[in-house]
């Protein structure tokens, strides 16, 4: 899908961008919805994406790996504040804040197939390629993101499910969590999970 050339750069990147925003935007807007402002009040929910732009994980990072061929672009954007012991139910609230993310992207690719499908006139080949490319950007970003390793969401999740000791051992590795998933990836874990999610949500929302 994502190739070297800089055509494929043009087009990728504001992509991916608007994917992380859009990301990012439903963290804080659940939280503020379960009664954390911190995210409103930083004035991190709007879809401009000039406020969430991490200089390193969404424009340079992705740039290099498209710019290599990579088989996978990943990124991340300036995390959204979360005072989660702002939040009515901390120990529930935490996964709902968590999967708001992933679930944003998957409704976003369930939209584009959708007015992909209901438009024949999407169908040429540049733009279809496009919105293809949109979708699975989309469902990428979700798919790794549930990875249960810290920081990822995946991790938010599995903490709310696990016993309150155990949860905050388990999150004591945070400081680890990107070593821990380059080392994942480097063994080829995107292979054994991402990719395999990618596929079953891809079938889900029909593409």
């Amino acid at each position: 899908m994502i190739s070297g050339n800089i055509v494929s750069l043009i087009i990728s990147i504001p992509i991916f961008i608007f994917a992380m925003v859009i990301h990012e935007v439903a963290h804080g807007w659940v939280a503020y919805k379960l009664g954390d402002p911190t995210a409103k009040y930083s004035g991190r929910l709007t879809l401009n994406p000039i406020s969430h732009i991490d200089p390193l994980g969404t424009i340079l990072l992705p740039i290099l790996l498209i710019m290599m061929n990579s088989p996978v672009v990943f990124g991340w954007a300036k995390p959204v504040p979360i005072n989660f012991l702002g939040l009515r139910n901390p120990k529930r609230d935490i996964m709902t804040v968590g999967l708001a993310g992933p679930m944003a992207n998957i409704i976003f690719a369930f939209i584009l197939a959708a007015v992909f499908r209901l438009f024949p006139v999407l169908h040429a080949p540049v733009i279809s390629d496009i919105f293809f490319g949109s979708i699975l950007v989309n469902l990428v970003l979700a798919a790794f993101n549930l990875i249960p390793i810290p920081p990822l969401d995946g991790s938010r999740i599995l903490f709310g499910l696990l016993p309150r000791d155990l949860a905050a051992k388990y999150m004591s590795i945070e400081r680890y969590g990107f070593i821990i998933l380059y080392i994942l990836i480097w063994m080829g874990f995107l292979d054994n999970f991402v990719n395999p999610l990618v596929v079953i949500l891809a079938r889900i929302i029909g593409i």
